[in-house]
């Protein structure tokens, strides 16, 4: 690796893996794939959705709603999801076999009530930064490679602001695992990135 890489864990948190709230199938999976990898890199960064309880995402909030349907906020269309890593508690909190001392800046998202985060740079808002950005630029960062969950949502979502910012950008697809909701999402994501210029990589090219 060189001085300008550095590796993206993008929600690993224990909502996210079987059990939680919002479980990603086989979230747990990849944990074994980012702790062979993650000291191979000199900068690593982290992202955590971080929700209020009256997130506007959450189906809870809005009487009358389930989980997993959709309505516009605030001018944006947002799926209603489970109420998920909500700040403070065990379900927000990172696996617990995730070696997080590794972490040289965790970005926080979803934090603002009424916009929903997925990716790690843009909120879905399409206008409000997390920060990353301008954190990766301040170290020289110049190619990322992006691991976690989920592959068709935040890892997606991530991966292609990350390009449209100019950063190149690299997923490691056995470090991930997705939703695949509705049904053959990953696939299309994964095509989505391929043609958008995200490379496509298996933790063993590394």
């Amino acid at each position: 690796m060189a001085d300008t890489d550095i590796l993206i864990v993008i929600d690993v948190q224990h909502d996210f893996c079987p059990g939680g709230a919002l479980a990603v199938p086989e979230g747990d999976a990849i944990l074994p794939v980012i702790n062979r990898i993650i000291n191979r890199f000199p900068h690593v960064a982290a992202t955590q959705d971080w929700h209020p309880r009256h997130h506007a995402s959450f189906a809870s909030n809005h009487p009358g709603s389930h989980p997993y349907d959709t309505l516009e906020v605030h001018g944006v269309i947002q799926t209603l999801w489970p109420d998920h890593c909500v700040q403070g508690t065990d379900g927000a909190a990172f696996h617990s076999d995730l070696p997080s001392e590794r972490f040289n800046v965790i970005i926080r998202k979803g934090m603002n009530p009424s916009v929903d985060s997925y990716s790690a740079f843009i909120e879905n808002d399409k206008k409000t930064h997390t920060g990353l950005d301008g954190y990766l630029r301040s170290i020289g960062a110049r190619r990322l490679f992006l691991c976690g969950l989920a592959t068709d949502y935040c890892v997606f979502y991530s991966a292609m602001d990350a390009v449209g910012l100019g950063f190149e950008t690299i997923v490691i697809l056995d470090a991930c695992r997705g939703i695949d909701l509705p049904v053959g999402n990953v696939n299309r994501c994964v095509e989505a990135m391929k043609n958008k210029g995200v490379q496509i990589i298996q933790s063993s090219d590394l």
